[in-house]
């Protein structure tokens, strides 16, 4: 992770803002009071949904058995009743 202090960060904030959008990669930011990890906010929705599915009881154990099961064994949206378009 790229650590940048305050000063810096806020001479080139448009550029790391680009480049954690662009890298998906997250940059520390220290200052004298403490540091902060900026992130997109597209990664902080998937850190988000991972934290929420894993709080799920048995939810990790149930991805885990199906990654076992072949794709063309996995029912389709149809299959299930999901009619998305």
């Amino acid at each position: 992770m790229k650590t940048y202090n305050v000063t810096s960060a806020r001479n080139d904030i448009y550029n790391i803002i680009n480049r954690i959008i662009l890298d998906s990669e997250p940059v520390q930011i220290t200052s004298k009071n403490g540091d902060v990890v900026m992130l997109s906010a597209d990664d902080w929705e998937a850190i988000k949904e991972t934290l929420n599915l894993v709080s799920i009881p048995g939810m990790k154990e149930s991805i885990l058995e199906g990654k076992k099961e072949p794709v063309e064994e996995c029912k389709t949206l149809e299959d299930i009743g999901w009619n998305i378009k």
